[in-house]
C-alpha cells in the first residue's frame, strides 16, 4: 500500500498538526494484566482520536491532485467526521458529514465546532453512509470513504511512532471499526521487519470483521448495536479485510460489559478516559489474560470521545450493578 519513505513523509505532514502521542507503560495496568503493557495514547490528538492523522494526509493528497475540489462529504459515527472536518478547515474546504440519528451528541458538537455541516439520517452508520453517497452525486461533492489507502497511510503514522517507541512488543491489540487502524499497524510492522503479533478487536454486537476473518471473505451483518460506536460496522471493506487476513493472527470479540469494565480500568489505573473502541483492546487483553502472561503487550487507546451521558448510563451504571451484586 505504501513504502517506508512515503510513510516518513506522511509522518512529517501529520506532525505539523499532531504532536507525537505518548506510549506509556502503566504499573497498575501491568498488575491488572499480570504482564508488561504499553498504551499508545491516540486519545491525546487534537481531535481526541487517531483518525485525525488520516484526514490530514487524505486532504493533503486530494488538494494536490484535485485543487478544484469545492467540497467534501462523508458519513461517520464521530471520529472519522472530526478528522475530515479538522483537515478540511486547515485547507479551507467545506465539509458535510452525515451521521445516524441518536449519534453521540458531543461528537456531533465537535464536528460542528471544527466547521462541518452536520446532517442526521437513518438509524445506523451504514444507512447514513448510503445517503451521503447519494447526496454526493446530487451536489457534486467529493466523497471521503471510511477506508482509503491515503487514510491508512495517515493513521499508520501512529504505528510508526509506537513501534519506534516500543519495538519489542510481543503482541498488539487494535480495535477494528472500518479497518484503517489495524491495516496501518500491519503494514508498518511488516515494513519495519518487526515480529509483533497483531490481534484485532471487535464487539460481540458488531462482529462483521470477526465473522469475515473466520469465513475468509466479506460477511455483512444486519445490525451493529454496540454502545462502542467506533466499532459499529455492518459492512467490512474488502481491501481492509484482505490486509487483516494476511497480517493479523486473530480477531477477539468483546462484550459491551467487558468494554465498560475496561473503560473503568483505564480511568482508575491511568486516569485516561477512553471511548468504547479505545478501551476494547484492554478488554480483549483481559479476556486473554492467561494467554498473554509473560509477554510484552501493546494496547491502542484509539480515542477518548465518549459522551458524558453515555458514560454515566453505560459505564457507571454497570459499575453500580457490579458493586450491588458484590455487596
Amino acid at each position: 500500500m505504501f513504502g517506508l519513505a512515503e510513510l516518513e513523509a506522511a509522518h512529517e505532514i501529520v506532525g505539523r498538526a499532531v504532536p507525537v502521542t505518548p506510549a506509556h507503560a502503566w504499573p497498575l495496568l501491568a498488575e491488572r494484566l499480570g504482564t508488561e503493557v504499553v498504551v499508545k495514547h491516540e486519545n491525546h490528538t487534537p481531535t481526541g482520536g487517531f483518525k485525525v492523522r488520516g484526514g490530514l494526509i487524505y486532504l493533503d493528497r486530494l488538494i494536490k491532485a484535485e485543487p478544484q475540489t469545492t467540497g467534501l462529504i462523508s458519513a461517520t459515527t464521530g471520529n472519522h467526521g472530526q478528522s475530515i472536518a479538522f483537515a478540511g478547515r486547515r485547507h479551507g474546504v467545506p465539509v458535510t458529514i452525515y451521521v445516524p440519528y441518536g449519534n453521540s451528541v458531543e461528537k456531533n458538537r465537535a464536528m460542528r465546532a471544527f466547521g462541518a455541516t452536520l446532517v442526521e439520517h437513518g438509524n445506523d452508520f451504514q444507512t447514513a453512509r448510503e445517503e451521503a453517497y447519494r447526496q454526493a452525486a446530487v451536489a457534486g461533492l467529493h466523497v471521503v470513504r471510511a477506508f482509503h489507502p491515503h487514510l491508512v497511510l495517515g493513521v499508520a503514522t501512529y504505528a510508526l511512532e509506537l513501534f519506534r517507541q516500543a519495538d519489542d512488543l510481543d503482541i498488539l491489540y487494535v480495535p477494528i471499526g472500518q479497518g484503517s487502524g489495524i491495516s496501518g499497524c500491519i503494514t508498518v510492522r511488516d515494513l519495519l521487519g518487526i515480529k509483533t503479533e497483531i490481534v484485532g478487536v471487535q464487539s460481540t454486537l458488531a462482529p462483521s470483521y470477526a465473522l469475515s476473518f473466520v469465513a475468509g471473505r466479506v460477511v455483512n451483518t444486519n445490525s451493529s448495536n454496540t454502545r462502542a460506536d467506533g466499532m459499529a460496522t455492518r459492512n467490512p471493506d474488502a481491501e481492509a479485510l484482505d490486509i487483516i487476513l494476511k497480517g493479523a493472527s486473530r480477531i477477539v470479540q468483546v462484550s459491551d460489559e467487558e468494554i465498560a469494565a475496561a473503560i473503568r480500568a483505564l480511568w482508575t489505573d491511568t486516569h485516561n478516559l477512553a471511548e468504547g473502541a479505545g478501551a476494547a483492546p484492554l478488554a480483549a487483553a483481559l479476556q486473554e489474560k492467561d494467554r498473554i502472561r509473560g509477554k510484552r503487550v501493546g494496547l491502542v487507546l484509539s480515542g477518548g470521545n465518549i459522551d458524558f451521558d453515555l458514560f454515566r448510563s453505560w459505564v457507571m451504571a454497570e459499575s453500580a450493578v457490579a458493586e450491588k451484586i458484590a455487596v
